[in-house]
């Protein structure tokens, strides 16, 4: 007799991702190594970056003008002697400013000593040695104070941080030339199905082209991980068995496919045959109800420090627009934590809705839909689609419409939450 799941777990949204938050908390990401600082764009810190001395390291000057003490200035218009030029960049010491004195300042080059404020330069006019305040100023203005964005020693990235442009700077900026960061996960991907071909075939009148794993293994990498494309599984036994077991050979495996009720319909079956621990069996959401979630034990090998561990595993549907959704809402955070990456919940932006949205209350529905319009006048409108398979409408959209599960009639004007992609 072949083993099944034990019982038919259909979760809520809300339910099916704080399950997979709740074990994505519990991996460990340990396998490091050490990249160039262009070569760790997009990888994932392993190691706390510390600034190497005060940031920034001087008192700088915000703007073009004049380093002045604010108490000259009190009556307006004021006439200041000018005793030099102060740019960014090496340069000789500024001596101490004193009472109706003044330097001129590149914006970025410190202030000197006495200075307390930065005037403008369209607020003075500047004649033979001699300058025309017509603006006063208050006590720090146009000035960043010395360690004002970190003090020397102040942790600025912790491990788990993703390294985007603005973080890759940060690291540059205390002379971090070579980065730690952990080694990219391996996502296998299997797609299952006689009716799938690969891309180098003909498919016949009842088939189609493999384009799950190609999609799958897209998002793999943007998300931070090494996608590994296994064969074509067939609707057998036997076979599935041996390619699942394949794939538990990688940090995480997601299959397309064969997780719904149709007779063919042998993976749950078959992780059920390896014991396999099932934490839901589908999620109320349109599209990509059948969706699983669950994981195995594994032999960790010989010379693991545990012989055993928990391999997890996604069982995604088979329809191309349900598994792009549903890799987005429940395998990317997992995916992101073998990557080592700290764990951040799933966020939603907001935009008008330009046409009604008409659906069946019970689902959380993702729509595809394009977001669009000038600066602050955006807007959302549904893409028109013929179901979870229309790869084509897909491509067209650039976010999901979100539709919660008590609302059946969103009229246009009407303010939605939206997920981008």
């Amino acid at each position: 007799m072949v083993a099944t799941p034990t019982r038919s777990l259909v979760l809520s949204f809300e339910e099916a991702r704080r399950s997979i938050e709740r074990h994505a908390l519990g991996i460990i990401a340990r396998e490091t190594e050490t990249v160039g600082l262009l070569q760790a764009a997009d990888r994932v810190l392993a190691e706390p970056i510390a600034a190497d001395r005060d940031i920034p390291p001087f008192p700088r000057s915000t703007r073009d003008g004049y380093a002045v003490r604010s108490t000259d200035l009190v009556t307006i218009p004021a006439r200041l002697k000018v005793v030099g030029e102060i740019k960014a960049g090496p340069s000789d010491q500024p001596r101490k400013i004193e009472s109706g004195e003044t330097y001129s300042i590149m914006t970025g080059a410190p202030v000197p000593y006495g200075a307390d404020a930065v005037v403008m330069i369209e607020h003075a006019s500047q004649g033979s040695g001699v300058v025309k305040i017509e603006r006063s100023v208050s006590c720090a203005e146009n000035i960043v104070p010395q360690g004002a964005e970190a003090k020397c020693g102040t942790l600025l990235m912790d491990r788990g941080t993703r390294l985007n442009e603005s973080a890759i700077a940060l690291a540059a900026s205390v002379g971090k030339s070579d980065l730690q960061v952990f080694t990219r996960p391996s996502i296998a991907i299997l797609t299952t199905g006689d009716e799938i071909v690969d891309l180098n075939q003909s498919p016949g009148p009842s088939q189609i082209r493999n384009s799950n794993s190609y999609s799958l293994a897209t998002q793999i990498r943007q998300a931070g991980g090494n996608p590994i494309i296994l064969p074509i599984a067939p609707d057998e036994s036997r076979r599935l068995r041996e390619l699942i077991e394949q794939g538990f050979q990688s940090d995480l495996l997601i299959m397309t496919g064969g997780v719904s009720m149709g007779r063919y319909d042998l993976v749950e079956q078959v992780l059920a045959e390896l014991k396999a621990e099932f934490f839901f069996t589908g999620a109320k959401i349109q599209p990509g109800r059948p969706v699983v979630f669950g994981r195995v034990l594994r032999d960790a090998g010989a010379f693991a420090v545990e012989k055993t561990e928990h391999k997890y595993f996604f069982g995604l549907p088979g329809n191309p627009v349900s598994s792009m959704v549903t890799f987005e809402l429940f395998a990317r955070p997992m995916l992101e934590a073998l990557a080592g990456m700290k764990a951040r919940p799933l966020t939603f932006v907001h935009a008008r809705l330009k046409g009604e949205v008409r659906v069946k209350s019970g689902l959380t529905r993702f729509l595809p839909a394009m977001l669009s319009g000038d600066y602050a006048d955006s807007y959302v409108d549904l893409v028109p689609w013929q179901g979870s398979g229309d790869i084509a409408a897909q491509s067209r959209s650039n976010c999901y419409i979100v539709i919660p599960p008590d609302r059946e009639h969103v009229p246009a004007g009407e303010w939605v939450a939206i997920l981008p992609h």
